[in-house]
C-alpha cells in the first residue's frame, strides 16, 4: 500500500481555526492558546488566529498579554467588531469601566449585533448612574432578543465583512422561514456589500410591500436607487420618509444628494447649508456643499467650505484632495505641514492616507519639487492599488470577446436594429483625454445639451451580463447574437426614458461616459444615429494624468504603471476594431489638435455631428453651466498648453510607462 495513504490529511488555516473555536467553546483555554499561537508562527496576521489567542489569554488571566495581542490584531484588522468586544472584557476584569465602556461602544458602532457587548455597556451604566444610556442599552438588547438568531448571527458577520458566512446564513433561514422582513433586508445588505445593487433593490422593494411602514429599509432601499443612479425614484423615497420626520439628518442628507444626482445643485446647495446649520461639526456634509459649489462654479465659496471640513476633522484627506483636484487651488505652508504630520500618523486611515498623499502629490508639483511629488503620487497609487480588486484580465477578455462578436456581418444582419432617433451624442476615451473640454465645447450650442458621465450604459451591460456573472467566461458582449432587432430598440427607448431627467430642452444631448468605448458595439445597436466621439490624447501624457488622479469611484485602472498602459493599449485595439467594422460611425479627436486649433476642430466636430457653426463653442469658458469631472475649473478657462508636456518633469520616474506603452506610443496616432 502507499505509504502516502497512511499520513495524516494536513488541515488548512481555516481547518484548524474552526477546530481551535471548538475546543474555546468547551473552555479548554489552556490547549487552545498554544496550538493558536504556533499556527500565528505561519499566519501572524491572520485575523481570527489572533482572536482566539487574545480570548484564551484573557480565560487564562492574562491581562496585559491579551491587551497586547488585541493590539497587534488592531493594527493589522482595526475594523474587526470582536476584537474591540473583547478588549471591553479586558477592561471589565481589570475593573476599569470607562475604557471598557469606550471600547465597548467602538464594538457595537462597527457591529450592532453584538448581545454581549450590549449586555455588558447596560450593566457598566447602571453602575455609574448613567439610567439614559443603560435603556438606550437595554432596549439594543431587546431588538435582537426580537430577531430571529440567525438574523443576529448574519448581521453580525455581514458588520466583520465575513460576506460569505452571512449570505450561506440568512439564505438558509429565508429558505426555512419565507418572507421575514429582517431577514430579507438583510439580504439586501449583504448584495448591497456584494455590489449586485439590482438584487438589492428587487429584495428592499419586497420588503416595502410586506411592510410599506418599515422607514430603515424604506431609507435602505433609498440608498440602493441613489447608488444606482436612479435619482428621481430616490428622491421619492426620500419624500415620503421626510413627510414622516421632516428633520432627520440622515433623511435630509440623502435627499440633498439626490438633488445633486438630478443636476439640482443650487436646491442642494441651500439643503447643506440648512443641514449645516443643525450639525455645523459635521465634516461630511461640509464637503457635500463644496462639491456642489464647485460644479457651479463658485470656487472661492468652494474653497470655504472644503476649509471647514478640514476643520471639524483635520485629518479629512478627501477635503484636501478636493482642494487640489480643483487644479487651481494653492497650499500653504501650514496646510502641507498639517497634510504631512497626519498622513505619517499611524492612526490615519488608509482611505485618507492615500487622499492626503494626492494631495500631497499635487502640493508638491506646483512648487515644482518634481521628485517629492512623485513620491506622493507613487505612495497614493500603491495604497490605492493594494485595496483594489482591479484584474486586467478581465477587460483584455472583454475586448477579445467583442471583436470576435462583432463582426462587419454581425452588424449587417442588424442593420434596421435600434432606434433612429440622433439624439445622444456619445463622448468616449480614457479618463484625462480631454473628454470634459469636447463635452463643454459641445454644450455651449444651443442646440445640445450637457449632462453628466450618465450611468445608463454601464447600467445596462451589468443587465446583460446576468446575476452572478463568470468574469472569466462572460454572457456579454455574446448575448449579443441572441437578442432580437427589436431588443435593442427597446433598450435604445429605455436609454432616452431615463435619460430625459437629465437634458433641458435641446434636441441633442451628451453622454461623457468615458469608459463606454468598451460598448460602441451596442451603442451603435441602440442608436445606429447617434453620434459618437472618440477623445484622444497622447499616451504618456494620457497615463500620466491618470497616475495622478484619485478618483471618486472606478478607474480601477489608473493606480499603477502596468495596469494604465495595458488599458490603454487594450483601449487602442477595440477601437482599431470599431473602426474597421464601423467604417465612418467615429469622429476620431486628438487633444492636441484641439490645443494646436481650437476653431478648426471646432467646425469638424460640429459638421461631425450636423450642427451649424456657433462662436459660442469657441468662447465654451464662457458658458455657465455645472461641470462634475475633475477638470470642471480647466474648462473655465481659456486654452493653455501647459499641460500638454507636463509628464517630461516626471520623465525619469515615467521611463517604465514609456517602455510598457511600447508601440501605443505610435499606434495612437495611426489608427483614424
Amino acid at each position: 500500500m502507499n505509504a502516502a495513504l497512511n499520513e495524516p490529511a494536513v488541515m488548512s488555516v481555516e481547518q484548524q481555526v474552526a477546530h481551535l473555536r471548538l475546543l474555546q467553546r468547551d473552555g479548554k483555554h489552556g490547549e487552545v492558546l498554544p496550538l493558536a499561537a504556533a499556527l500565528s508562527r505561519d499566519v501572524p496576521e491572520n485575523r481570527d488566529v489572533l482572536y482566539l489567542i487574545a480570548r484564551s489569554q484573557r480565560h487564562l488571566g492574562q491581562i496585559s498579554e491579551a491587551l497586547e495581542t488585541l493590539a497587534i490584531l488592531e493594527r493589522h484588522h482595526p475594523a474587526f467588531s470582536r476584537l474591540h468586544e473583547e478588549r471591553g472584557h479586558c477592561h471589565v476584569v481589570r475593573r476599569d469601566a470607562p475604557q471598557a465602556i469606550d471600547a465597548l461602544l467602538r464594538a457595537v458602532n462597527i457591529n450592532p449585533a453584538l448581545p454581549s457587548s450590549w449586555n455588558l455597556l447596560e450593566g457598566l451604566y447602571r453602575m455609574g448612574g448613567d439610567s439614559a444610556n443603560a435603556q438606550m442599552a437595554a432596549d439594543h438588547v431587546a431588538t435582537l432578543k426580537r430577531l430571529a438568531p440567525e438574523v443576529v448571527q448574519a448581521t453580525s458577520l455581514l458588520s466583520d465583512g465575513d460576506l460569505v458566512q452571512a449570505e450561506h446564513v440568512i439564505r438558509g433561514h429565508l429558505q426555512r422561514a419565507g418572507n421575514d422582513v429582517e431577514g430579507m433586508r438583510l439580504l439586501a445588505r449583504v448584495a448591497v456589500a456584494r455590489d449586485v445593487l439590482d438584487d438589492a433593490d428587487i429584495l428592499l422593494a419586497a420588503v416595502l410591500q410586506l411592510a410599506p411602514d418599515h422607514h430603515a429599509a424604506r431609507f435602505d432601499h433609498a440608498k440602493v436607487l441613489f447608488d444606482r443612479h436612479k435619482y428621481k425614484e430616490a428622491r421619492e423615497q426620500m419624500e415620503r420618509l421626510l413627510a414622516i420626520d421632516p428633520q432627520h439628518p440622515d433623511y435630509r442628507a440623502l435627499y440633498a444628494s439626490a438633488c445633486v444626482g438630478l443636476g439640482e445643485h443650487d436646491r442642494a446647495i441651500d439643503l447643506y447649508r440648512d443641514l449645516l446649520r443643525d450639525v455645523p461639526h459635521a465634516a461630511d456634509l461640509h464637503l457635500s456643499l463644496a462639491h456642489s459649489l464647485k460644479t457651479q462654479g463658485r470656487q472661492g465659496e468652494s474653497i470655504d467650505a472644503y476649509r471647514a471640513a478640514v476643520a471639524a476633522r483635520p485629518d479629512f484627506g478627501d477635503a484636501y484632495w478636493s482642494m487640489a483636484n480643483l487644479k487651481t487651488y494653492r497650499f500653504t505652508n501650514e496646510e502641507i505641514a498639517g497634510m504631512l504630520a497626519h498622513e505619517a500618523m499611524p492612526a490615519t486611515s488608509l482611505v485618507d492616507r492615500y487622499h492626503l498623499n494626492f494631495a500631497l502629490g499635487k502640493a508638491f508639483e506646483d512648487r515644482g519639487d518634481y521628485a517629492g511629488s512623485w513620491r506622493h503620487y507613487a505612495g497614493g497609487n500603491a495604497l490605492k492599488r493594494e485595496e483594489s480588486r482591479y484584474r486586467p484580465e478581465i477587460i483584455e477578455t472583454n475586448t477579445r470577446l467583442q471583436i470576435e462578436t462583432c463582426t462587419r456581418e454581425f452588424f449587417a444582419e442588424r442593420a434596421d436594429a435600434g432606434d433612429p432617433r440622433p439624439d445622444p451624442i456619445f463622448i468616449v476615451g480614457l479618463p484625462r483625454s480631454g473628454s470634459t473640454l469636447l463635452e463643454q465645447i459641445l454644450a455651449s450650442h444651443p442646440l445640445v445639451d450637457g449632462t453628466q458621465e450618465l450611468a445608463d450604459i454601464p447600467r445596462i451591460v451589468l443587465e446583460l451580463q446576468g446575476r452572478e456573472p463568470n468574469l472569466d467566461d462572460p454572457r456579454y458582449p455574446r448575448i449579443l447574437t441572441q437578442m432580437a432587432t427589436e431588443d435593442f430598440r427597446a433598450l435604445g427607448e429605455r436609454y432616452l426614458r431615463d435619460t430625459h431627467s437629465f437634458r433641458g430642452t435641446a434636441p441633442y444631448f451628451i453622454d461623457k461616459m468615458p469608459n463606454n468605448f468598451r460598448h460602441l458595439g451596442l451603442i451603435h445597436l441602440m442608436f445606429p444615429n447617434a453620434k459618437i466621439i472618440d477623445a484622444r490624447r497622447e499616451p504618456m501624457a494620457c497615463c500620466f494624468s491618470n497616475l495622478k488622479q484619485l478618483f471618486a469611484s472606478g478607474q480601477e485602472f489608473t493606480y499603477s504603471i502596468e495596469d494604465i498602459a495595458r488599458y490603454y493599449r487594450t483601449y487602442l485595439d477595440v477601437m482599431e476594431h470599431w473602426d474597421r467594422v464601423l467604417p465612418g460611425r467615429i469622429l476620431r479627436v486628438h487633444h492636441e489638435d484641439v490645443v494646436d486649433d481650437l476653431e478648426g476642430n471646432v467646425r469638424r466636430i460640429l459638421d461631425f455631428c450636423g450642427l451649424p457653426f456657433d462662436a459660442a463653442c469657441l468662447a465654451f469658458h464662457e458658458t455657465r453651466r455645472s461641470v462634475r469631472t475633475a477638470s470642471s475649473e480647466q474648462v473655465r478657462q481659456p486654452i493653455f498648453r501647459d499641460g500638454i508636456d507636463q509628464w517630461t518633469h516626471y520623465a525619469m520616474h515615467l521611463a517604465p510607462l514609456r517602455e510598457q506603452l511600447g508601440d501605443a506610443l505610435v499606434r495612437y496616432r495611426t489608427n483614424h
